[in-house]
């Protein structure tokens, strides 16, 4: 950045400036010139946690629908697990949503049910990184703690020309270091969203617009024409695909579903009986031994595909009759359900679009 130590006044200014004029209307903001005495902890603490590796427009309903469910974090530690996984249901990365209540549990057992002010006691919530500890930190309470997500640490590389990896521990510690020397002693909380806000609206991965943003000159990559190239792009690598056989099996009206173990991917939620994929076309043979009930002849229902940060999977939808009542016993818990009667139950998205399907067979 072109400004040495003690001359950032009229970055943090020009900053300060265009974040009044252009903010979003966030649920879990407060509105432009309102009190910072009425700003919720505990609505930054979900909304940090709901954006975690997810956009703005994704979070803002669920946002919205969670607080309506849990407007407290009471509530929320209160709460039974798979109310707490309906609510998240589509939103992903379903760990957020138990670290998010085991969050809610510590803060009411140990700080009386309000967040406490400090990054470093936030850090102590089960969830809560440096980041999110910062962000809660300095936009809830106005502490004086720097930020460093994505959007941050693009903006930053941008502006000092950083173009070493930013996630490579020696630059991390530079950047964590230039965010908190950027800080101004006021309106902490408001900076620290200026900072998102400009690598979400104006300074994103790709085609940047330098010509709208409200500090492009004292910014070096711009200086240089070199802002598309930093950070320098990531080496994509092919992530594995997965493929499994869904089995839809039906008795009357009812399907059986069953609850995926309590770790691993969607660990908890409920979905129609999967199995991993052989080489075999399946039928009534090649499944034998591997449902908890008898079937009837399959039919194909279509695929569904669902792409995940690291890896790929590919379901084969089938449905079928069961051949006997009642499902086998066995760990995993299981259950005869009608399509109706589905909300009662967290479901990853995949086995969402199969319930469409099978409602529209």
């Amino acid at each position: 950045m072109r400004c040495v130590k003690g001359s950032l006044a009229p970055f943090r200014r020009d900053l300060l400036k265009w974040f009044d004029r252009v903010r979003r209307d966030l649920p879990w903001r407060l509105p432009t010139g309102a009190t910072q005495t009425g700003i919720d902890p505990y609505h930054v603490l979900v909304s940090e946690l709901m954006l975690q590796q997810t956009q703005v427009s994704t979070v803002i309903p669920y946002f919205k629908r969670f607080i309506e469910r849990f407007p407290t974090a009471n509530d929320l530690a209160a709460a039974d697990e798979q109310d707490v996984l309906r609510a998240w249901q589509g939103l992903g990365y379903y760990s957020r949503a138990r670290n998010l209540q085991r969050a809610a549990r510590k803060i009411v057992e140990e700080y009386g049910g309000k967040l406490p002010a400090d990054a470093e006691s936030l850090r102590t919530l089960p969830g809560v990184g440096r980041y999110t500890a910062g962000a809660i930190a300095s936009i809830a309470f106005e502490q004086r703690v720097p930020i460093l997500d994505g959007n941050v640490m693009r903006v930053l590389c941008r502006l000092d020309r950083i173009e070493s990896n930013p996630r490579e521990p020696a630059t991390q510690e530079v950047l964590w270091a230039r965010a908190e020397e950027i800080l101004p002693k006021k309106r902490l909380g408001d900076f620290n969203s200026a900072l998102m806000e400009l690598g979400a609206l104006i300074c994103p991965p790709r085609s940047p617009q330098c010509l709208l943003c409200p500090v492009r000159n004292q910014c070096e990559a711009f200086e240089g024409g070199v802002q598309e190239k930093i950070p320098a792009a990531k080496k994509s690598k092919p992530s594995p695909l997965l493929k499994r056989w869904t089995i839809c099996i039906r008795r009357g009206d009812e399907w059986l579903i069953e609850q995926r173990p309590s770790r691993g991917r969607w660990a908890g939620l409920w979905q129609f009986v999967t199995i991993e994929a052989a080489k075999a076309t399946p039928n009534v043979k090649t499944l034998s031994g591997r449902l908890p009930v008898g079937i009837g002849e399959l039919k194909s229902l279509g695929v569904i595909t669902h792409t995940l940060t690291h890896r790929r999977y590919h379901f084969d939808v089938y449905s079928c009759l069961a051949a006997n009542a009642e499902a086998v016993d066995s760990e995993r818990p299981r259950r005869w359900v009608a399509l109706g009667e589905l909300s009662r139950y967290p479901l990853p998205r995949p086995h969402l679009k199969i319930a469409a399907m099978l409602a529209d067979d």
